[in-house]
């Protein structure tokens, strides 16, 4: 069976980082500032956590999030001594950018990782948990190998669970609260039609994995009121999965994934949308 890709498939208007204290009745509830008080300001970064981050969309979005100076990016792949192109992007990010190990197909890993944040994040949370990584395989419904089905979904699918549990306490302590999960139309039965026999024909795994997904974001907006919990496809990328004859750059697929997130509010949560903005079917 043909690997198509340990893929990066998985945004930002900057929130204002800047907060007068003054507004805060639990400090100050009791004192009425004067003239002559100084007015003292708290900078709190907006904080970011992306898998897959070594190539493709995922390294695109660590190189767009970590040119905002407010930004606070931790870039997470499975083997960062190799992630070269993603290391270097530390000599050019205006923002703080942190590269930690992470095997999202690996349960002790992921179990492993909250320790790794704690000197990162510190009291901050997380505002933003961005799960991109994941892999495709070529098969179709009749010919897929199961323990290869069983691979594909514990990356796609069984991981970002798993992710999504650990960081919890860090997503409830951020102002933020947003999980975006990079899916694709090869798991919406809404729009799979319009796909080709030849795109069924290739990937039953990945769409099945995808599909998984979509389902286990609407059941975290259900549980969550209070996040946002998007579903996006990143569209047709020029990346290794995608390929060259794609119709999208990594930068215009990343600058539309940036935006959608970032405007997204409790509203859209378990909605399924492109890197655009439009709705997808389910």
């Amino acid at each position: 069976m043909a690997h198509l890709s340990q893929v990066s498939v998985s945004e930002q208007v900057p929130q204002n980082a800047y907060k007068s204290n003054y507004g805060r009745g639990d400090v100050f509830a009791s004192h009425t500032p004067s003239r002559t008080d100084p007015i003292v300001y708290s900078m709190s970064p907006t904080t970011w956590l992306v898998t897959g981050a070594n190539r493709g969309i995922g390294l695109e979005l660590v190189r767009q999030l970590a040119a905002v100076p407010t930004n606070l990016v931790v870039a997470t792949c499975r083997t960062p001594e190799k992630a070269t192109a993603l290391t270097a992007l530390k000599t050019s990010a205006k923002g703080a950018l942190h590269v930690v190990q992470l095997d999202v197909s690996d349960f002790d890993s992921v179990r492993a990782l909250p320790p790794k944040l704690a000197p990162i994040l510190g009291e901050t949370g997380l505002d933003y948990l961005v799960s991109n990584a994941g892999i495709a395989v070529i098969d179709s419904a009749f010919t897929l190998d199961p323990d290869a089905l069983l691979d594909v979904v514990r990356t796609n699918a069984a991981g970002p669970t798993l992710l999504a549990q650990v960081l919890l306490p860090l997503l409830e302590r951020a102002r933020t609260r947003k999980i975006l999960h990079v899916s694709s139309t090869s798991g919406s039965m809404g729009s799979v039609a319009g796909m080709g026999n030849r795109v069924h024909r290739l990937v039953a795994s990945y769409a099945v994995s995808k599909a998984a997904l979509n389902m286990l974001a609407y059941k975290q907006k259900v549980e969550k009121p209070e996040f946002t919990v998007i579903t996006l496809c990143p569209g047709w990328v020029q990346t290794d999965m995608g390929g060259e004859n794609a119709v999208l750059t990594p930068e215009e697929s990343v600058a539309g994934i940036i935006r959608v997130i970032t405007d997204a509010t409790t509203a859209d949560s378990g909605k399924y949308l492109r890197h655009n903005g439009e709705e997808i079917p389910w």
